[in-house]
């Protein structure tokens, strides 16, 4: 007998059954367990890393100022030059969410992916957000918060979305050059960035509400100059990383953030900076938060966030005892946990539904993404994509979800709509569904309605 939390394990704490998915998970709690225990995926190697994009990067646009481009010549040359390489990793991503049966893992790094959020609509960033993802958060989403924290904010995908690769220490050796090169002339100077700084302890650490101040912003900030990317110099055919301290524009000495104080030690002082917020009990608290509303419900119970914090300071921030106190408390199966699918559940749950890979490259997939108004990597702010019902439940969205489930539905080779309902519900299938299914005047007609369905556009 397929259990209710059998349904949770699948399509709450997973990306959705796929064909046989009901009658495999037996334990729910195990099942879920089990995939944390699992070795961690390993992209394929054909896509390169970003380093490989960097030299790329620069070679174009050493050709670009040769030729002397305009602005519009030089976005449609960065498609053209670029376009394939973002396909494919697009491609994989969801081709891996599709056919994956660790899809509580993947869930969990399409969580972090979201709370670290680098949104391509910034060309600067854009040939390195899905890379991010692959680099920095996948290797760590079962280990430390620490390293996964400091491993994105030292990625290329960050320090350029939110500006680092230009924030110079004010008294830094190449501040004090720029100012002696520039007292008799208009040429601009290079100054302090707080962007990624504010945004590492309003966003990805303590929160809005973690106690810090404008003076900690900027101490961070002052800490983390000189966090950069390699220049072309610095990229021989051999170079694997894409991250680079530039000491002449770091702002050296002590700093001063929520009252400790760290001692001058170059590109180490924000990393120890970093690890310490890691461990605020405030971090624990604001993350843990958004983990359970992405999981459980819009409002998570308090005592569901407390147990949780509560695993992550005992075990110095180590994620795994994090999830397992999650999936182990009552709260994270009480009856009316259930959350809106965001767009991507929704077109990811559907194919999984029927085993649909996406096409290469997909961008039918990639289109009715951007229509229902969660293109991937393109959240338009540091804030990530909302995780609210209320931010994806308008009429409108609820209009362009009725056509999604049809254009889903024509996808499918051999609809059967009842035999794919059975292998997403069991017997927990709601009467109106099953009945409207029956009555569908074709198969694929059934398809579009399961898919547009009550019963599927929840997480439950």
């Amino acid at each position: 007998m397929i259990r209710r939390e059998t349904l949770s394990t699948a399509h709450r704490f997973g990306l959705g059954a796929r064909p046989g998915t009901l009658d495999r998970i037996g334990d729910p709690r195990r099942w879920l367990h089990a995939q944390l225990d699992a070795p961690a995926v390993v992209p394929p190697p054909a896509l390169p890393g970003s380093a490989y994009y960097l030299r790329q990067e620069y070679d174009y646009l050493r050709a670009r100022r040769e030729a002397r481009s305009n602005d519009g010549d030089a976005a449609m040359g960065f498609r053209e030059r670029f376009g394939r390489s973002q396909w494919a990793e697009l491609g994989w991503r969801y081709r891996q969410a599709v056919a994956t049966e660790q899809d509580f893992v993947e869930r969990l790094v399409r969580f972090w992916s979201n709370h670290f959020a680098v949104s391509a609509d910034k060309r600067t960033a854009a040939l390195y957000a899905a890379p991010m993802e692959r680099e920095a958060i996948r290797p760590h989403v079962a280990g430390h918060f620490a390293d996964l924290l400091i491993a994105v904010e030292q990625h290329p995908a960050m320090l350029r979305y939110l500006d680092n690769v230009r924030s110079v220490g004010e008294q830094s050796r190449l501040a004090q050059r720029q100012r002696r090169n520039s007292e008799d002339d208009d040429m601009p100077r290079s100054g302090l960035n707080e962007n990624l700084a504010r945004e590492i302890l309003e966003l990805h650490t303590l929160g809005v509400d973690g106690g810090y101040t404008q003076d900690d912003v900027r101490e961070l900030a002052r800490a983390i100059t000189g966090w950069s990317v390699p220049l072309p110099r610095d990229l021989d055919a051999g170079a694997t990383t894409a991250f680079r301290f530039r000491a002449n524009a770091h702002e050296a000495g002590a700093r001063r953030v929520l009252g400790q104080r760290y001692a001058a030690a170059g590109e180490a002082q924000g990393r120890t900076i970093l690890r310490d917020l890691a461990l605020h009990p405030a971090t624990a608290r604001h993350v843990c938060g958004k983990l359970a509303r992405h999981f459980v419900s819009d409002a998570p119970p308090r005592t569901l966030v407390d147990r949780m914090a509560d695993a992550w300071m005992r075990s110095g921030g180590a994620l795994r005892p994090v999830y397992a106190a999650m999936i182990d408390s009552p709260d994270a199966w009480a009856a009316d946990a259930r959350k809106l699918k965001t767009p991507d559940d929704f077109v990811v749950s559907a194919l999984r539904a029927t085993g649909t890979l996406p096409g290469d490259p997909p961008r039918a997939l990639i289109g009715l993404l951007g229509r229902l108004g969660q293109p991937p990597f393109t959240p338009r702010s540091p804030a990530g994509f909302a995780d609210e019902a209320a931010e994806w439940s308008g009429a409108d969205a609820v209009w362009k979800r009725i056509q999604a489930a049809q254009a889903l539905a024509d996808t499918v080779a051999d609809p059967d709509p009842l035999r794919i309902a059975d292998g997403l519900f069991g017997p927990h299938l709601d009467a109106d569904t099953a009945q409207a299914l029956r009555r569908a005047e074709s198969p694929r007609e059934g398809l579009a309605l399961l898919f547009a369905s009550p019963a599927f556009q929840w997480r439950s």
